[in-house]
């Protein structure tokens, strides 16, 4: 079987196609004795099968976006082994795209190392006083000859225990407002001077984390972007956050998945009431996995816009209404639940999990990557056009703001 038999193109010419199913062949050979996955992973790649719309080089093949699941349905037709993206969430969904459009030479070498999960990423952008608004960080970087000395406080930070090198954002110049004094870094989260601390959640877990700095040591070759552009370069990793969190799972994959297959399972769940329920959450699925499909492609292109605000709404309210559907479906069945014991996950699936651990998990869904309140001003102003609100900070030196 060809790797065009698994999979219809959407989008894309047939020439993108036909780059894609020679460098499968060309990787599979090439991977032919390979038993180590991190090694076959390493050879996807070489040969741009990491993300195939990046750049050659940078482990891609230049080609449309729409092709991802094309190219994902090829190489696993190919029996390739493939990386979970769960298992480096912030790698796969923010840092590579923002890597990709902003990083040096030198910075995007660490894109294979994303893929192949031998550095996990984590976020650092969140403050005690900065969530919401994250041009009010207050995390300060001050120069020091070829490196920055970094002091402050990052909090919700998902998978820091884990993680060998956070993205992060801090504030290099308070004299000037608060948008415009912002610099972009990669930092080595296993060096001296930066702790963690574990946030115990209503799951039970300890997912999220604080993480203190103190005088923590950053090269300045891990400074992506401009001095004083950290604003920018942020908002390419938002709004690929957003994109990565409401592009929508496959086709009956992810809660939708999970809850229609649970429907399925047992006559007693079979109401009319709640198979029209689960129907139209079944739509609102479509939309957001077709939805995806279009804001992958303008995320390929360098383009990630305010578009992707509005997915991550519908993400956030879809999983937790779903999450909710499946516990009321189950009735008594569904409120078991395994262990309130203090865990440290190393991936971060719901559909893997207890049904009452996706009910409590998914009340977060509208607070982290943007509070749903947030994002929906950023429609109205970015997408809308509407007025936005009254400021009085965006002229004011940072130093001299009200904190």
């Amino acid at each position: 079987m060809s790797s065009t038999d698994t999979a219809v193109p959407t989008g894309g010419s047939a020439a993108d196609t036909a780059a894609i199913d020679a460098a499968v062949s060309a990787a599979a050979a090439a991977a032919r004795d390979l038993t180590d996955d991190a090694a076959v992973w390493g050879v996807l790649y070489d040969h741009g099968l990491a993300w195939v719309d990046f750049p050659r080089g940078s482990g891609g093949l230049g080609v449309s976006g729409s092709l991802r699941a094309y190219a994902h349905a090829a190489v696993e037709a190919a029996g390739l082994s493939q990386p979970d993206p769960r298992r480096n969430t912030i790698g796969f969904g923010m840092a590579a795209p923002t890597i990709a459009v902003h990083g040096t030479e030198d910075q995007r070498k660490l894109l294979r190392d994303i893929f192949t999960l031998s550095r996990i990423f984590c976020q650092l952008f969140s403050e005690p006083g900065a969530g919401s608004d994250l041009a009010a960080v207050a995390t300060r970087a001050v120069r020091d000859g070829d490196d920055w000395r970094v002091t402050g406080q990052k909090v919700w930070t998902s998978g820091a225990q884990n993680a060998d090198i956070a993205i992060l954002v801090t504030r290099t110049d308070p004299d000037v407002p608060k948008h415009k004094g912002l610099t972009y870094f990669l930092i080595d989260m296993k060096q001296p001077g930066v702790e963690t601390r574990g946030l115990r959640q209503i799951t039970g877990e300890s997912e999220f984390n604080e993480v203190f700095l103190d005088d923590a040591v950053v090269p300045d070759s891990r400074r992506l972007g401009d001095v004083g552009e950290g604003w920018r370069v942020a908002n390419t990793t938002l709004n690929s956050e957003r994109v990565s969190i409401g592009s929508g799972a496959p086709r009956e994959g992810g809660m939708i998945g999970v809850v229609a297959s649970a429907w399925r399972s047992s006559t007693k769940y079979r109401s009319p009431v709640l198979r029209d329920e689960l129907l139209g959450h079944w739509v609102d699925a479509e939309v957001q996995r077709t939805s995806g499909m279009l804001l992958n492609q303008k995320l390929a292109a360098g383009r990630p816009g305010p578009e992707g605000s509005g997915a991550k709404v519908s993400f956030s309210r879809t999983a937790q209404s779903l999450s909710d559907l499946d516990l009321r479906m189950r009735g008594v069945d569904g409120l078991r639940y395994d262990s309130w014991e203090d865990r440290r996950p190393t991936d971060y699936s719901m559909t893997g999990r207890n049904p009452v651990y996706r009910y409590l998990r998914a009340k977060g869904n509208s607070i982290e990557g943007g509070t749903t309140e947030i994002i929906l001003n950023i429609i109205a102003e970015k997408v809308l056009g509407l007025p936005g609100e009254h400021r009085t900070d965006k002229d004011v030196p940072f130093k001299d703001m009200p904190r």
